[in-house]
This record gives C-alpha cells, structure tokens and sequence, in this order.
C-alpha cells in the first residue's frame, strides 16, 4: 500500500449540515469515496475507523428555525435522523454517525477549545459588529438582508448572495436590515476571540506544500493559493444563543464559531465509538484521511490542522481527497433552488437500486473536474452496463450451472491455453484495482470491477458451453467451473463500490464473504458445492420512470423561473445629457496578464493593451474568472475613468460586462478580433 506503514486507519467523511437532506452532489463528492475506501480496508484485514456525524450548529439552522417557528434543535432533530437513515438504506458502513448536538462533542469541543485559551493560543480582538437594538442581539452575518450589489437580489444575506452566488459582506448590502425583527441594525463594539493562523503559515508550508505533493491537484493548489495570499487570524466565537458556549468568564450570549467546532465532531464521533479513540487519533502508525467536498477543502487543510498543532498531541491527515463539483441536467445543483436529486426521494422512488446510484456516481464521479448527472445517463449506465455487462454474466454462469449440473460446481479439467489466457488476465486486475483505490481514483477502479465482468461475459461468448454441451460435456464442466470462479472473484471485487450487489451474488453462490487476498484466485467455489437459486441482478429501467424524474426537474425549473420572474427588477437610473454619454472613451483593449491581489478573495491585477498605453486595472472578478481563462481575451474598457488606488496597485480604468439573470458575469468584447483602442460609441 502506501510507502508508510501503518497499524490502523481513521476515516472521517465531512460532517453533512442538519439543515436539509442529503443529495447526489454530496453523494458523489464525499460520501461514496468515503464508503469504497473503507469498505476496501475492511476487506483487506485492516482495523479501520470510520465516522461521521450531523453538523449541528450554525446560523442558517436559526434562521431555518425562526422561518418555520420551531425550535433549532426541532430542525436539527428532524433532518438528523433523515439523513442517518438515508445513509444506512444506501449502505453507507459508518461504524458511527454522531451529532455535535450530543453531550460527548459539547465537552470535547469546550475542552479544546480551553486548552487553547489557557495556553494563550488565542488573540483577543474588539471590534464593531452590527447590533438589532430592537431584539437587543449582535446580527451574525446571515442575519443581515438586503439587495444584492451584484444582481440586485433584494433577499441577499450579509455573507452571501444565494441567488448569484457572490460572496458578501453586510457592509456591500443595499438596504441591510435585521432578519430578526426587520429594523435597521448599528454598529456595536463586541469581543471575539481568533485562531493567529498566520502564526502557522510556516508549519503548513513545510507540511503541505514539501510533505505532501502527492494530494490532489485541486486540494494542494487552493491550499497554495491560501498560503501564498497570506493567513490572517480567523474568528472562533460568534454572537449566537444556539451552539457549544464559549468556555470562559465574560463570554455570556458567546458560542464557539461552528467551524471551530464542527471538526473537532470527528474527535467526539471517535470517543463515542470507542474508549480507545485516542490510539487512532494520538499514534503515529495511524493513518488519517479527510473525505470531504470542495469547499471544505480550507477548513480541512488550514483550519483544523492549525487547530490540532496548537493544541498539541493529535496526528494530523495523510491526505484530503476531495472531489469537484456535480451538476445536474447541465445546471448547478442548488439547495435553495431545489435543483437537486434528494437521496431519500431517490431510495423511495427507486426501491432495492441503491447499487444503480452508487454506481453511477463513481462512474461519473468529478475526480478531476466538475461531472454532470442526467436522468438519461443514469439509466444507459444500468441497462448497458449493470444489467447487459455484470447482470448477464452472472446470471449466465448460475443459470447453465443450475440447468446442466443440477446447481453443483462442476469439477474443472485440463485447461487449454484459452482458460489459462482468460484465468491471468482476471488476476491482473487486482493489482490496477488496488493501486487505483489505494490512490483514490476511484472511477478507474470500478472500471476494473467491471473489468472482470466483461472477462468473464467475452468468456462465455466465446466458448459457447450452450453449443459444446452437446458435442464434448466433459469441457463445459472446465468452462463453468472457470465461469464461477469468475463470478466469485467479481464479489470481491464489486463489494466496495456495490455492497448490495455483492451480498446478492455470495447469497446465489451460496458462499461466505471472502477475504480480499482472495482476488485473483481459482479455486474459490469448491467442487460440487451446491449453489443456490439464480435471479436476476439488476433490471432495467424503462423510460417512463426517467421521464417521471425529468417532468419533476422541470416542474422545479418553472418554479424558479416563475420566481426569478417575480423579483424587482432594477429601475432605470436618473437620464443623462447626450454629451455626458459623449465624455466617456471606451475602447478595444486586449488582456496581457492577469493575477490574484494577495489577501483578497475578489480582486484580480490585470494589463492591458487599450491601443493607447499599456495599463494595470483592478477588477473585482476573481471569484467569476480565473487569470488563465483571462489573458489574451478581448474586452471593453472605460480608460478615462478617473484613477483610483486599490491594494497598493493605481487602478486606471474599468472592464465593462453584464450580469445574467443568475448572477453570472460575462465580459463584454467584440464578435470578431480587433484592433486595440478602436473606440466604441
């Protein structure tokens, strides 16, 4: 396995938010990753660790609360036990699904927090925060609406615009009031304590950036990205009556930051499995790895280690896999839009296919990019893979030896050299499957799965036991008995990515579960062992229930759109002189380079070519264009736009662009290449 040997492994999966259900992006990204590497372990003899929990704290539980007039632990208490039994029905091998709500993450989380604070691990810091005088209570970000500065979204929230999907702060809203009681907040000075994570920078350097080349492009670059920008000090408290009490004198009204707290859930998920919960996060033999989604990837990579360091005596994570994002039907999937395939819905409208959807997101799994799952693609990959690849053989080999040998293995002859081909080329595939698995390029290894499937499918094609048994009998007993051991290794082999599948087949063989050092082997299925009664392994599915899923997404859709529709439109601004209009010189320019502003999370310093010189201009774009997909791209330029000083960089000019309905920017720019400094007017 990995170069390091280790005694044991501890796999935490990213804390899914207890503010809604489940969905197929969440799915794809974290949790069947999570499951095939653990399930892998397992079968492989290793003692293992795998946890997870509801993330249970958290403003946008409040404001869930307050909407629906319940209480937050009624939210937390309802979509708690949605997603822990969605879990289990898909098969999810969790030894333990905890809650941060519980009393073990409420000590465990305070006491970290204090050893910290005692340490002196913590700065203190005063600063003005906006306040509801009339529900006399400091506003967390969430809690300020107003209209977005971007797409004129008049139900923006203080740290993020939903609906275009800008990040915000209170002070950009147009409009800001309280979400609470609906008046106008102030400024008021309160207390907060904050983690120096620029006091780390140098450790995660050394430990990221030298010591672990080997992660993920997408994990070891937006890490890279974080450090070179510089760490600033993050928060770890809020104003919040809901979550784990700031443990000191003078922090009344004062909860830990739910950042702060929701990774230290992994530590108490630990200790409510297992008294010895600290030889799996205390020992160095210990292997660590963080599955978790894309935009976690900071908080797992320079938050928390931060946070273990400081405290002390704790292993830190070989290694942080994360996927990008899934899209659905070409569109983002979006909680707030409802633009999602529920897993609970999912499990009730597909009975007994949780394998189908396992499947399918491995296959399409985003390793490397952002993947697209469609209704149409979900049922090609059953019938044309599931159902005519893994299904056919399977049951091919059990039905010939049910209809020829009365359901008993029949004993293998002489093998010619077609078997011995057939044989080593199945073994070979445990050495791809386990290199790939071991590397977490998860879809190459269900590709070699399957792999053994289609050997075995393209073995019975070819020997034909169907036509042979009625000219050499004695052959087919040869051909089945390769057949089913065949079929034994595909439930090995399949058991991490379809557990259900493989229970199936080990129940038709009438077999035990057998142990990964199995793979590859022959002699499996013991000679007149009598198996037990074929069925079929999948089905397929037919049009009418994808159309029903497709009808549902595009009922979803008219409702969006049907709201969009009704959202204020921007009025029209105060008329202008034609000769104001006049003043403005807007011209052709090209885009020479294009960088990150150090310590912002928006700005890019761009130089262009306006025809007229050459010139820097800061845009507040960073978060809609990447500098690579910038240069060399035609624009519009405002160049008589007067100067202004940004980040130390002297900002001479403006790049025109327009917003879509969703929020997305596009730069404004001629159909067809021209000249720089042609003028527009």
């Amino acid at each position: 396995m990995a170069s390091k040997q280790f005694k044991r492994y501890l796999v935490t999966s990213a804390l899914p938010y207890a503010n809604g259900p489940v969905h197929i992006g969440h799915l794809a990204g974290v949790y069947i990753p999570s499951d095939i590497y653990t399930r892998y372990l397992r079968l492989r003899g290793c003692d293992v660790v795998s946890v997870c929990g509801s993330d249970e704290h958290g403003v946008p539980i409040t404001i869930k609360a307050r909407k629906e007039g319940v209480t937050p632990q009624e939210i937390v208490d309802r979509y708690h036990n949605i997603i822990k039994d969605s879990f289990e029905r898909l098969g999810m091998s969790f030894d333990i699904y905890s809650r941060t709500s519980s009393p073990t993450h409420a000590a465990t989380a305070s006491d970290f927090f204090r050893k910290l604070y005692d340490e002196g691990k913590f700065v203190e810091k005063t600063s003005m925060q906006y306040y509801d005088e009339e529900a006399k209570t400091f506003l967390a970000d969430r809690y300020i609406v107003g209209t977005c500065p971007k797409c004129g979204n008049d139900r923006a929230y203080g740290d993020q615009c939903e609906k275009c999907g800008s990040t915000l702060s209170p002070e950009e809203l147009i409009d800001p009031h309280s979400a609470v009681s609906g008046s106008v907040p102030v400024k008021r000075e309160t207390k907060h304590w904050y983690l120096p994570l620029d006091q780390y920078e140098t450790f995660l350097r050394n430990w990221i950036l030298e010591g672990h080349k080997e992660w993920k492009s997408n994990v070891y670059g937006q890490c890279k990205s974080w450090l070179d920008g510089g760490l600033q000090p993050r928060a770890v408290s809020r104003d919040l009556d809901w979550g784990i009490p700031v443990p000191v004198e003078g922090a009344e009204g004062k909860v830990l930051y739910v950042w702060f707290d929701a990774p230290i859930g992994y530590i108490s998920a630990t200790k409510d499995f297992t008294p010895d919960w600290e030889k799996y996060w205390k020992s160095d033999d210990t292997k660590m790895v963080h599955f978790i989604g894309k935009d976690n990837i900071v908080f797992h990579c320079i938050v928390f280690p931060s946070m273990l360091k400081a405290h002390g005596g704790y292993i830190l994570p070989e290694n942080v896999p994360s996927n990008e994002f899934l899209n659905l039907e070409g569109d983002k999937i979006s909680t707030s839009r409802n633009w999602a395939v529920w897993l609970h819905e999912y499990l009730d409208e597909f009975p007994g296919k949780e394998d189908v959807l396992r499947y399918v997101l491995c296959a399409n799994a985003p390793e490397t990019k952002d993947n697209d799952f469609t209704w149409k693609d979900f049922q090609a990959r059953n019938n044309n893979e599931l159902v005519a690849v893994l299904g056919n053989f399977v049951n091919r080999a059990l039905v010939l030896t049910k209809k020829y040998y009365d359901g008993l293995v029949p004993a293998c002859g002489e093998l010619n050299d077609y078997d011995r081909e057939t044989i080593a080329e199945m073994a070979t595939v445990k050495g791809s499957l386990e290199s790939n698995i071991e590397h977490y390029h998860f879809r190459e290894a269900l590709k070699d799965a399957m792999n053994i499937a289609r050997i075995g499918n393209k073995y019975l094609a070819d020997t034909e036991p169907w036509k042979v048994i009625k000219t050499d009998p004695e052959r087919v007993k040869t051909i089945l008995n390769v057949a089913l051991q065949i079929t034994a290794n595909l439930a090995i082999a399949i058991e991490p990515f379809m557990p259900f599948s493989a229970t199936k087949i080990l129940k038709m063989l009438a077999v035990e579960k057998f142990a990964w050092d199995s793979l590859g082997s022959v002699d499996l299925m013991a000679v007149d062992h009598r198996i037990g009664e074929p069925e079929l392994l999948f089905e397929k599915i037919e049009d009418d229930a994808i159309q029903r899923q497709l009808d549902k997404l595009e009922a979803t859709k008219k409702a969006n759109q049907a709201a969009e529709a009704s959202q204020k439109v921007e009025d029209q601004k105060e008329e202008i002189p034609f000769d104001d209009f006049q003043k403005m010189d807007i011209r052709v320019s090209t885009i020479l380079t294009a960088e990150k502003v150090a310590k912002t999370k928006k700005l890019l310093k761009l130089t262009v070519d306006t025809g007229i010189d050459q010139r820097e201009i800061v845009s507040g774009i960073a978060e809609h264009f990447s500098p690579e997909e910038l240069i060399g791209r035609q624009v519009l330029v405002l160049v008589n736009l007067q100067p202004r000083e940004l980040k130390g960089t002297l900002s001479r000019g403006m790049i025109l662009m327009a917003e879509d309905a969703d929020g997305k920017l596009r730069l404004l720019g001629p159909d067809e290449k021209t000249v720089n400094g042609a003028i527009v007017g």
